[in-house]
């Protein structure tokens, strides 16, 4: 590998004690020694690195693995057998239990992503294995990679497309690989890994985490391959090993921006991206045996509207220059999901729907901030707001129940008489002043509706200097 990394010596970081009191050694910061350096081991298996890595995995609030022991049965589990589970670790007798294997359907409908759920205290030691083997390699890491970093995010990184694009970067090689979290070479991955880490308990520990194999239908299959998603070593692991393609890329001037496994390379010409994307099939599938899926990877122009997509996000250009935006599938999902949410058949309470709807968009929000939205939110909020409106008009049912709720809403008795039997649709009532009248913005603001084209603002002023 052309990518070389820098040596150095691990250095704990002070954290401040979590009282977590079952997930913790008998021995009060005991720690070995070899060749003048502290033992990886022994601050993995740290009393404050485990309350730190049991208090994530809790606060994750995951699913059980295939012994269905909950987040919440894992502390008295290892109030009584921590000490043994620390030793067995300690003299390399520790085996990992197979993951249980949970199917999700992809985003774009492509397919099935697969997951690996390994068991609650799986997680608490590879969580405790991630924090420390993390310290290591982070410095050796690509300025281009954002994903499962510390202090860096998605958004982040589509800015930083768009600063190469004001530099005249125009075009973009965008790099899908086939189920890569599926096909990492567990030979190229451990040799990668020993060539940093000095501690070999350490690096075996690890590679039974990769073999543990999967539980599928009640029969274990041994994985030969892959980090399977689920765990929290996986994004690590995935991030360790796709760095020797950054490094290489970084090597010979080019510019990548990496999140995870989804990659983007920037050329200034589309004759220039071109020889990049066979370049970088070559080096992924030949130095990495990795499978780039020919299909979805391409050659387009960043401000292309409907093929330039990344992380969801895509570009644009107007009178003040490239703005980032939401791509228009994106839009469309999101927008999809929005409505069935409001779903006027469910038969939930409106605030309860209020309240889903407001989950989701808060956390549509948190991704997508940094894109130029405003007049998509305004267009989103009359158009929940009419739903909402239509869904309170269906709730009401019999035209007398609608009556004595109109007059209760400060309609004229004649005029709730002659509304409230009306035979006009659901969306066209509730457009109409029949129902914009007695339930105002403000009113359904008081039932829990949410302002997220205010809450988008607040966002981009929060994080305006990011």
């Amino acid at each position: 590998m052309k990518a070389e990394y820098r040596k150095g010596c691990l250095q704990r970081d002070n954290v401040e004690r979590e009282e977590y009191a079952g997930a913790r050694s008998t021995e009060t910061r005991k720690r070995r020694e070899r060749d003048g350096a502290e033992s990886l081991l022994e601050l993995i298996l740290d009393r404050d690195n485990l309350n730190r890595a049991y208090k994530r995995v809790k606060s994750n609030h995951g699913a059980p693995g295939i012994d269905e022991m909950t987040v919440d049965a894992a502390l008295p589990w290892l109030r009584e057998h921590g000490d043994e589970l620390l030793q067995s670790i300690r003299d390399g007798s520790y085996k990992p239990s197979p993951v249980r294997r949970k199917e999700i359907p992809k985003p774009d409908g492509s397919g099935v992503r697969k997951l690996g759920i390994p068991t609650v205290i799986d997680r608490v030691i590879q969580q405790a294995i991630a924090q420390q083997v993390g310290q290591i390699f982070e410095p050796l890491f690509s300025d281009g990679s954002y994903g499962y970093r510390p202090k860096r995010s998605a958004q982040q990184a589509i800015r930083r497309v768009k600063a190469y694009a004001e530099e005249g970067y125009g075009y973009g090689v965008e790099i899908d690989l086939s189920k890569y979290f599926d096909t990492l070479n567990h030979e190229l991955l451990m040799k990668l890994l020993r060539r940093q880490i000095q501690d070999p308990r350490v690096t075996e520990l690890i590679k039974k985490y990769l073999k543990s194999g999967v539980m599928e239908n009640g029969v274990v299959v041994k994985t030969e391959e892959g980090s399977p998603q689920g765990g929290p070593l996986s994004p690590l692991l995935a991030n360790i090993y796709l760095n020797e393609f950054d490094q290489e890329m970084e090597s010979r001037g080019v510019k990548v921006i990496r999140y995870a496994d989804d990659i983007v390379v920037l050329s200034r010409s589309k004759r220039a991206a071109s020889r990049l994307l066979e370049s970088s099939r070559r080096y992924l599938e030949g130095k990495l045996k990795l499978q780039v899926n020919e299909q979805k990877s391409r050659v387009t122009s960043v401000l292309s509207r409907n093929h330039f997509k990344f992380l969801g996000f895509g570009l644009g250009k107007n009178g003040s220059g490239i703005y980032i935006r939401v791509h228009p599938k994106s839009v469309a999902k999101a927008k999809k999901k929005l409505k069935e949410l409001t779903v006027r058949s469910q038969g939930k309470h409106v605030r309860q729907v209020m309240e889903k709807v407001k989950v989701y968009i808060r956390g549509w929000l948190n991704h997508f901030y940094v894109a130029d939205m405003k007049r998509i939110l305004q267009n989103w909020s009359e158009w929940l707001r009419r739903r909402m409106r239509m869904y309170i008009w269906k709730q009401w049912k019999k035209p007398r129940t609608k009556v004595e709720n109109l007059r209760k809403l400060g309609i004229p008795e004649w005029q709730a008489y002659q509304w409230g039997n009306t035979r006009l649709g659901y969306w066209r009532i509730a457009g109409s002043p029949v129902l914009t009248r007695p339930i105002t913005n403000k009113r359904l603001a008081q039932a829990g509706y949410y302002d997220f084209p205010a809450q988008y603002e607040r966002l981009r002023q929060l994080h305006l200097n990011d």
